[in-house]
């Protein structure tokens, strides 16, 4: 099992987190018969199921058996390639404009989002570019400078659309596979400096930023605009209590809720299972990233290490955002909980990261 795996642990995870995913997904979807035709519901099960378990599947395959070597060979030009795919967004006739931002490209049976893959071209280019120069990151010049170059060109592309949130969770990854690689703290407090500085620029020219945090400081405020979603999320996991209502069981999904199996999947679940259920949920995005942080450390070579660790940390980190958004701790961000959302991109991106890293765990110190 661990020859064809990788490592038996890890795989357990994301079996477990895929198929209660899928579970999750169908009875949050549930809700949305109170407002939408039987047909959408079930084309909207298809597109989770054939695009993002089915081709996310193969993917997940395919990234575990790529010879290591090659994968790093190739990184580069991957990177390019979710680059350019990315940037289709932008041209007439492909791209797909919603709710104030052109983040999609229109394939007419669905639309895809570029930028779930531009995560993986990121975090693999950039590992291998760090793991040959992890003596050098002491230096400005051949450290942090370029390293700061190498982050805003996805930044800027993602801010273009506009996507703060994506840009955020890239920009996040990016600077812990930085220090993981060997920087040095004195540069990770100057990169600090500059995310708060940029995003407080943001905040200054993004209306919709600035609205988002002043819903996080008073919900209420505007009960029935901005601060709705959030208001019903909070109900909805306070109404689950400890145990819940039960599995299928939500109101707040009927009519209620916004995007019940999107942004709000787990407000949905933590009302059906309660705080037990979402503490259960949390606890496997834990132990997936500090498994994928085991197999980091018995990577046979810097290169994977930082594969791992970057892959690993993004996948808890986004998750841990989503969840946080819900709570109320930090303001609405719109990314989707890993494994859970709907979204047939978003699935298929995360399967295929936890490919990658399986493919590491397989190349482990002898």
């Amino acid at each position: 099992m661990k020859s064809v795996s990788g490592d038996r642990v890890f795989l357990v995870f994301v079996l477990t987190l895929t198929l209660a995913g899928l579970a999750i997904f169908s009875s949050a979807s549930l809700g949305l018969l109170a407002r939408e035709s039987g047909s959408s519901l079930s084309h909207d099960i298809l597109l989770q199921t054939g695009l993002g378990f089915g081709l996310g599947f193969i993917a997940f395959f395919i990234a575990r058996a790529i010879p290591l070597a090659r994968l790093k060979r190739i990184s580069p030009y991957v990177f390019v390639a979710t680059i350019i795919l990315t940037l289709l967004v932008f041209v007439p006739g492909i791209g797909f404009h919603a709710g104030g931002a052109t983040r999609w490209i229109n394939l007419r049976f669905t639309t895809v989002q570029p930028a779930e893959f531009l995560k993986i071209g990121f975090v693999l280019a950039l590992a291998w570019w760090l793991a040959p120069r992890a003596r050098q990151l002491s230096s400005f010049k051949k450290g942090l400078i370029p390293f700061v170059g190498f982050i805003a060109i996805p930044s800027v592309i993602l801010l273009a659309q506009p996507n703060t949130s994506t840009t955020m969770l890239i920009v996040a990854t990016g600077m812990v596979m930085y220090f993981v690689a060997g920087a040095r703290w004195r540069d990770f407090g100057i990169l600090i400096v500059g995310v708060i500085t940029v995003l407080g620029v943001i905040i200054l020219v993004r209306p919709y930023v600035l609205e988002r945090i002043k819903t996080f400081i008073d919900p209420s405020a505007n009960a029935l605009g901005s601060g709705y979603q959030i208001q019903q999320a909070l109900i909805a996991i306070g109404s689950g209590g400890l145990g819940g209502r039960g599995f299928g069981q939500s109101v707040e999904k009927f009519n209620y809720l916004p995007e019940p199996d999107g942004d709000s999947v787990f407000a949905v679940f933590a009302e059906e299972t309660g705080f037990v259920g979402a503490c259960i949920l949390l606890a496997l995005f834990v132990a997936l990233a500090a498994r994928g942080i085991v197999i980091a450390g018995n990577s046979s070579d810097l290169y994977g290490a930082l594969i791992a660790v970057g892959f690993s940390f993004l996948i808890m980190f986004q998750a841990f955002i989503n969840m946080c958004a819900m709570l109320g701790i930090i303001p609405l961000t719109g990314l989707p909980l890993p494994f859970i959302s709907h979204g047939g991109t978003a699935l298929a991106a995360t399967l295929l990261m936890c490919g990658l890293i399986l493919n590491v765990a397989a190349h482990r110190k002898a």
